[in-house]
């Protein structure tokens, strides 16, 4: 691969989320192979699984020629279009076990960043395990040894999972609990 993907502003990293994998795969959208495909899910009339490159969702082709979206989610009702559009139909989207509301801080939608378990938690966002303690307890009304045995029970490739999120303005994070 002899170019950089795209920079997402809601998904910044998609190679560390796993939505984007090295492949020799041609693209649908343009009909070239150049050396990653996006992994994925794609919704639409069209079974587009492992066709799409980063660069054809980026720039909408993937939506203009497919109609396809990234994304199962809901936004606040007074979050920005533009930023809506941005997110469904030119970003990549991510694995869930069911939808959710996209977080929003700072008046604009969050950057997801990584599916994560209670380890890469303790690793890269140790900030975020009180505030997933703090959703068992008073969100899923969950506590005492259960509580605990869900939170050591969350892991990033089986549920239950944590999607990881990032303020772009304040750089704050965000988990939100994703349940088969």
């Amino acid at each position: 691969m002899d170019e950089a993907i795209p920079l997402f502003r809601f998904h910044p990293d998609p190679w560390q989320s796993g939505s984007v994998e090295r492949s020799d795969a041609t693209c649908a959208g343009c009909g070239r192979a150049r050396g990653c495909i996006y992994t994925g899910p794609c919704y639409g009339e069209v079974d587009l699984d492992r066709q799409l490159c980063p660069w054809c969702i980026h720039d909408g082709t993937a939506h203009a020629k497919f109609g396809t979206t990234f994304h199962d989610m809901t936004m606040p009702g007074d979050a920005d279009p533009a930023a809506l559009d941005e997110i469904e139909l030119r970003t990549p989207g991510f694995t869930t076990f069911n939808p959710f509301d996209w977080p929003v801080c700072c008046g604009v939608p969050m950057a997801y960043l990584e599916p994560a378990g209670i380890t890469e938690i303790r690793a890269r966002h140790r900030e975020l395990e009180g505030q997933l303690m703090g959703t068992i307890v008073h969100g899923l009304q969950v506590s005492g040894g259960a509580a605990h045995r869900l939170l050591e029970s969350l892991h990033r490739d089986r549920g239950p999972c944590v999607h990881v999120f990032a303020c772009v303005r304040c750089a704050s994070r965000r988990a939100v609990i994703d349940h088969p």
